[in-house]
């Protein structure tokens, strides 16, 4: 009785070298231009420790003050003042961190700017307890994606996830 043939598996014929030639050989773009805002003290703290890993489309910002003309002012890392639209302009996603209720009318205008532009909306409230429980009902009717964690290692892996 003769031998039955052997033939390579599709894995083996993948990494063959004839096969080598259709292989995607430039990284995959990131999909989000991120904007990360922090709105009280304690989350600039996560913030600014977020900003220090390599993230390939995202621009951090803490929440700030009013503009002349009533509109909400946001702060780069550098401390210079941004106006919302401007910090939306071009922007995919927006992911609000609070750890406290001093910056619901901010997490509230935010989610309104956004809401208006289409632009996906995550709130992350970082605390053990409900000392943001007014920052957490700001966000809601605006968040797709709002994370309670008591760990700030949820924000990395939030954007992450989010291929920021």
């Amino acid at each position: 009785m003769p031998a039955a043939p052997v033939y390579p598996s599709e894995c083996a014929r993948a990494a063959s070298t004839a096969e080598s030639r259709f292989r995607i050989k430039t990284p995959i773009a990131p999909a989000r231009a991120a904007r990360i805002v922090a709105l009280d003290e304690r989350a600039a703290g996560v913030m600014r420790r977020l900003a220090a890993s390599p993230w390939a489309n995202a621009e951090f910002y803490t929440g700030g003050g009013t503009s002349p003309d009533g509109g909400l002012l946001l702060h780069g890392l550098d401390g210079s003042p941004v106006p919302l639209g401007d910090v939306l302009t071009g922007s995919d996603v927006v992911v609000v961190l609070a750890t406290e209720d001093g910056g619901r009318n901010a997490a509230a205008a935010i989610g309104r700017a956004c809401g208006a532009r289409a632009v996906t909306t995550a709130g992350v409230v970082l605390g053990d307890g409900f000392e943001a429980d007014d920052a957490v009902a700001a966000l809601r009717p605006y968040a797709r994606v709002l994370l309670l964690s008591a760990d700030e290692s949820d924000v990395s892996e939030l954007l992450t996830a989010l291929r920021v």
